[in-house]
């Protein structure tokens, strides 16, 4: 016999409580964190499935559906990596992160609708290995907004 595989939800379910109580989290993380507890858990709610014939009742709960959720959002993240992964240029790739100040990064979690590519572009023009003329090298330094 297997093994029960332990999962998120039943480590913040058994510590997260505690946790919450004892650090100041931001109310996204709070929520998120919830998310995951209830995800698929009678406290959001579900569907009975009743077979007339046979007697066999199936319980269905209802998922949290957020984005950082592993039990229900895991398939649709995955499929849109890949998704991504076919739309990439043999060529070599640079991550490239930006650290804004708080204020900023406040306003910026909060609307994320906002391009900050147009704010990030100009930097790095300058320092790129690809500032030669692009008739010369026949290519284009370009930016890609990542999913917020």
């Amino acid at each position: 016999m297997s093994q029960p595989t332990l999962a998120l939800a039943d480590i913040f379910g058994q510590y997260g409580p505690a946790y919450r109580q004892a650090h100041a989290l931001p109310l996204h993380q709070h929520r998120l964190m919830q998310a995951i507890e209830t995800c698929r858990t009678a406290v959001l709610g579900g569907s009975v499935e009743w077979c007339d014939h046979c007697q066999y009742t199936h319980t269905g709960y209802r998922s949290c559906r957020n984005r950082h959720g592993p039990k229900c959002q895991g398939l649709a993240r995955e499929m849109w990596l890949q998704e991504r992964r076919e739309e990439l240029l043999p060529t070599e790739y640079f991550h490239v992160v930006f650290t804004l100040p708080e204020p900023l990064a406040a306003i910026a979690f909060y609307n994320k609708k906002s391009s900050t590519i147009s704010c990030s572009a100009p930097p790095l023009r300058p320092c790129s290995p690809l500032r030669a003329p692009p008739q010369r090298l026949g290519v284009e330094l370009g930016f890609m907004r990542g999913a917020a």
